[in-house]
């Protein structure tokens, strides 16, 4: 799974319906070939259920205008690859929904169709959007329903991420080079106290890592010193992406509540590890020209 599953479908239809056409014209990448000339009937095959070259061509076309409004212009074939990811991600969501024995009610299904078609501006601007990415309203309403499958199987992925955690509460000295932190580590064993090191050289305090729990940090190195420490005791020199840290853990708890971005983060990670090992137990073929 990429790291952000992506709906261009429901993220782009408010903007599209209202008429706005993209700040920077659509020439500024090249387009996939509409759904219209004899296209390939299926863009991918996720254990045996396709998604739709109307569906690419469709969720191709809104991540280019959302690219385009955002000034940020992906290459081409990474666009194309991040689109036909995020749609098999999707795919596979919404069979996990259905393995599991979620069964979407149809009445819930064309109530949350009105309801977009109401915050569209009603029909006649729900059907010109349509008519802008090449799709009626029967495949519209297909997506919509992959859509709340796949919603559904995040929010049970992420309801069984636990509100507590182990967690340790700890602070850095982030230094640009080894030599800088191999000398403070030297004051630090020389008896020199950890506030005084973090007073002379992050007065400021932006070295501050308050509570986290395993998997939150970005920093996986600086993460497992601190998880190897008992409060009160120090790192030695922590190599990571950002530069040299010591580190220094100032309490731990085992069953601590997870602060709501931690937890969301730890969410995130369960629904990218649950896409991991769908995907690798799927058999996914990708039909792309």
């Amino acid at each position: 799974m990429q790291k952000t599953i992506l709906s261009f479908l429901l993220l782009g239809i408010l903007a599209a319906c209202g008429g706005r056409s993209p700040s920077t014209p659509q020439a500024t990448l090249q387009m996939p070939e509409a759904a219209t000339a004899t296209p390939p009937q299926f863009a991918a095959q996720v254990n045996g259920e396709g998604v739709t070259a109307e569906s690419f061509n469709a969720n191709m076309r809104m991540f280019q205008d959302a690219q385009s409004q955002a000034g940020t212009l992906l290459a081409t074939t990474d666009a194309r690859q991040t689109v036909i990811d995020s749609l098999v991600d999707r795919l596979l969501l919404a069979q996990g929904a259905r393995s599991a024995g979620f069964v979407l009610d149809d009445t819930l299904l064309d109530e949350r169709l009105a309801s977009v078609i109401e915050q569209a501006g009603g029909q006649a601007a729900f059907d010109s959007w349509l008519a802008r990415y090449g799709l009626s309203q029967a495949s519209y309403r297909e997506e919509l329903r992959l859509e709340l499958e796949a919603a559904h199987m995040v929010a049970e992925i992420s309801a069984a991420v636990p509100a507590t955690a182990e967690q340790v509460q700890a602070r850095q000295v982030l230094l640009p080079d080894q030599f800088s932190a191999e000398r403070l580590l030297a004051q630090l064993e020389g008896g020199a106290t950890f506030e005084s090191v973090v007073q002379n050289n992050d007065p400021r305090r932006l070295g501050t890592l308050g509570w986290f729990p395993r998997g939150y940090l970005l920093q996986p190195e600086v993460e497992e010193a601190a998880f190897a420490l008992q409060p009160g005791q120090y790192s030695g020199v922590v190599e990571s992406s950002l530069g040299f840290h010591l580190i220094e853990v100032l309490g731990r708890e085992t069953g601590r509540p997870l602060a709501p971005q931690a937890r969301l983060v730890l969410q995130t990670q369960a629904v990218h590890d649950w896409l991991n090992q769908q995907r690798a137990g799927s058999a996914i073929e990708i039909r792309l020209p």
